[in-house]
C-alpha cells in the first residue's frame, strides 16, 4: 500500500472567516477552482457537513475535456479543518490556521496512480493559487 502524500499549501491575507467563507461557498467555488486561466468551475455545488457531499465541474473553456470533482466529507471543525473522501477512495485533509493576521491553507492529499506526483502537486497548487488571488482582489 502507498503511503505517499502530496501537501500544497499557501497564505491568504485574509482572516480565516473570510478564507473559510470563500473556500466553501459555490459562488466562489466558481471562481477559483481551476489550474489554469484556460480552464473553469462552471459548476459547485457544497453541502458541507460531515456525511453531506460536494462535486465541482471542471471544464476546459474550449469544451475539449472536462469531469466532476466529487468528494464525501468525513470531518469539519468550523473554520480550521475539512477532511473527505474522493468517489475513487483517495483522502484529504485541508487545515486553515491563522498567521500573523493571516489565513494558512494546507491540503494534504493521497495522489491518484495516473500521472506523476510533480504534476498532481503542481496542479493542486495552482488551484489554491488561485484561490489566494481570488480572495485577496475580492475582499
Amino acid at each position: 500500500m502507498k503511503t505517499t502524500k502530496i501537501t500544497v499549501n499557501t497564505i491568504v491575507d485574509a482572516n480565516r472567516e473570510q478564507v473559510w467563507n470563500y473556500w466553501n461557498r459555490p459562488e466562489h467555488i466558481t471562481q477559483w477552482n481551476f489550474v489554469t486561466d484556460d480552464w473553469h468551475c462552471p459548476k459547485a455545488e457544497n453541502d458541507l457537513k460531515v456525511g453531506g457531499t460536494f462535486k465541482y465541474r471542471m471544464e476546459a473553456k474550449d469544451g475539449s475535456f472536462g469531469f466532476d470533482f466529487e468528494a464525501i466529507y468525513n470531518e469539519i471543525v468550523d473554520q480550521e479543518k475539512i477532511a473527505y473522501t474522493m468517489t475513487d477512495g483517495r483522502k484529504a485533509v485541508t487545515t486553515f490556521n491563522d498567521e500573523e493576521g493571516k489565513t494558512k491553507i494546507s491540503t494534504t492529499f493521497d495522489p491518484e496512480e495516473q500521472n506523476p506526483i510533480e504534476m498532481q502537486r503542481d496542479g493542486w497548487q495552482a488551484i489554491i493559487n488561485n484561490f489566494k488571488k481570488h480572495v485577496e482582489l475580492n475582499p
